[in-house]
């Protein structure tokens, strides 16, 4: 695949083709169509994160795309299938992820810290049934791909909040209020 990756915290980011990752159990491999820059990259790349153990890395958490390849285990989803995923990935299986609370699990997976991340054409999800999220039909992958990195409020939509989407930016309430009604034409 190809890839942006670095190979020293603060070092030149460039292209480059790294091996496709292959599907653990539980895992899904997505293949990204959007990703988003954070500032949390910047911190990645600069070596304030204690996730990022390994080099060379990739970075990139904010992404949008559909689903190459699901390994044994994961039965809820297929390839093809449009997906995104929260900046922090929980087991789904300790007291935290089992009361909804994902974002404190101690055994929490992050593409882009604790494993590579989606500045390249294929990521892996670790923990794949409990933590993708199926696209709205009418969004668009770029439309989606900026909610996944903000954590539990969107990435959890479908599950706890109200969604819609207007025009071209999906509007989520965790809070069962209305969101703000912004939203800015398609390009």
């Amino acid at each position: 695949m190809k890839a942006a990756a670095y190979d020293a915290f603060g070092g030149p980011i460039t292209l480059r083709e790294l091996p496709d990752p292959e599907p653990g159990d539980g895992e899904a491999i997505v293949r990204v169509r959007a990703t988003g820059i954070c500032r949390s990259d910047w911190h990645g790349w600069q070596g304030h994160d204690p996730d990022i153990r390994s080099l060379p890395h990739v970075p990139g958490h904010e992404l949008a795309g559909e689903i190459a390849a699901v390994g044994r285990g994961v039965a809820r989803w297929k390839s093809g299938d449009r997906v995104t995923v929260p900046f922090v990935a929980g087991c789904g299986r300790c007291p935290p992820c089992r009361a909804g609370d994902p974002q404190v699990c101690d055994a929490q997976s992050q593409p882009g810290f604790t494993h590579w991340g989606s500045f390249a054409e294929l990521v892996r999800v670790r923990y794949a049934e409990g933590n993708l999220v199926a696209l709205p039909m009418e969004s668009t992958v770029a439309q989606t791909c900026y909610t996944a990195a903000h954590g539990a409020v969107s990435s959890r939509c479908g599950a706890s909040a109200r969604c819609r989407i207007r025009r071209s930016l999906k509007v989520c309430s965790s809070a069962g209020r209305r969101a703000p009604a912004r939203s800015t034409p398609a390009r």
